[in-house]
């Protein structure tokens, strides 16, 4: 690459960011014109591009497993900041906004982000390849994180409606921290091989772990490029969600003029803020990482749940009204065939294009009947 082309990505990766915030500040003073409304969109556009690269210079960087959790657990942090703004700033609907935006995070990432990864990753190898056992426990730790907060509440009897007593949603809160935290210590620390890029056979079985050092991309960024990035990425995210609580009101509007449920506000959301990690599981999958993909996918799952569920937990102390998490029946058996699907998807450890299709067409379920319910 030439140096005039490092030069033009510098400069754009970190002329948006900054744009984005001026962009931010302005919209949050006066956002109600049509055409104000059309450059927030843009710069939304812009800020999550810049975050995927500023993210991809940070992975690079710390490696794999790091880089993906980087990712996933920054992004998570300023989508719990969107969902306690939006709760505080009252409604009818917001008992039921933590759970809709949850919900819809776990379903974009389980069948929508591992959906795209698995299916241009085949469509250009014929065969992924990814480890199991790692895999595994990732979707373990999801499983459980979402039957605990998500259904769960649904059948409890304590508290009146599909919500947990204030001592229950205690300890979901501590539960949920404990499996993420216990997930986080395996996968970075205990057994961090079994969440590297794996190498495979023609029959897209594995091999052994792919080579970081020689890949024959270049050369790791250096410290200060790494931390300008991971500060890039920050304010960029920032901006995302920022800039998506803008344009919610619009959203909200939209929404209610269309006749939706108001869950799909909550749908949309997810959808932008998910929107990095999603871009940078597909370019992933192009490179025949898809270990990475998914680490990307069911890290951000669970970080959605872990974080967000304790966050919401404490943030009760202060906002009034009910926290309703328990899922509809119509979700909870959506969340079921998920799972099912997601277990002879991992099991094998190889997957191709017929198996992405199938989590696609769940996710095109699920946002058909987050709109006809």
């Amino acid at each position: 690459m030439s140096a005039s082309a490092v030069r033009g990505r510098l400069q754009w990766s970190v002329a948006v960011p900054i744009l984005a915030v001026a962009v931010l500040v302005v919209s949050w003073l006066q956002h109600s014109h049509w055409t104000i409304l059309a450059v927030v969109a843009a710069v939304l556009i812009g800020a999550v591009l810049s975050a995927v690269h500023h993210a991809e210079v940070v992975a690079h960087k710390v490696g794999e497993p790091f880089g993906s959790l980087i990712l996933a657990v920054a992004v998570t942090v300023i989508e719990v900041g969107l969902i306690v703004m939006l709760m505080i700033s009252g409604g009818d609907n917001t008992s039921t906004y933590a759970r809709d935006t949850v919900f819809a995070a776990v379903m974009i990432t389980l069948n929508g982000i591992v959906g795209l990864s698995l299916l241009i990753g085949s469509l250009k190898h014929r065969l992924v390849s990814f480890n199991a056992a790692g895999t595994g426990s990732a979707v373990a730790t999801v499983i459980a994180l979402a039957g605990l907060t998500l259904v769960v509440p649904r059948f409890t009897t304590s508290a009146h409606g599909p919500q947990y007593s204030p001592t229950q949603l205690g300890f979901a809160a501590v539960a949920s921290l404990a499996l993420y935290v216990a997930f986080l210590f395996t996968q970075t620390i205990r057994h961090r091989d079994f969440f590297l890029p794996v190498t495979s056979d023609e029959h897209g079985r594995m091999t052994g772990i792919v080579d970081l050092d020689e890949d024959g991309h270049a050369d790791p960024p250096s410290g200060r490029e790494a931390g300008l990035s991971l500060g890039l990425l920050l304010v960029s995210l920032i901006s995302v969600v920022g800039l998506a609580k803008v344009l919610s009101p619009t959203i909200e509007s939209t929404v209610k003029s269309l006749g939706f449920p108001y869950a799909v506000v909550g749908v949309v959301i997810a959808i932008l803020v998910l929107a990095p990690e999603s871009i940078a599981a597909v370019r992933n999958a192009r490179r025949d990482r898809v270990q990475t993909s998914l680490n990307l996918a069911y890290g951000s799952a669970m970080a959605s749940i872990g974080l967000t569920i304790p966050t919401i937990a404490v943030a009760m102390i202060w906002l009034s009204g009910p926290l309703e998490l328990g899922l509809e029946p119509t979700q909870i058996v959506l969340l079921v065939i998920t799972v099912f699907v997601t277990g002879l998807t991992v099991v094998q450890g190889r997957a191709y294009a017929l198996q992405g299709f199938v989590h696609l067409v769940l996710l095109a379920s699920f946002l058909f009947l987050s709109m006809q319910p």
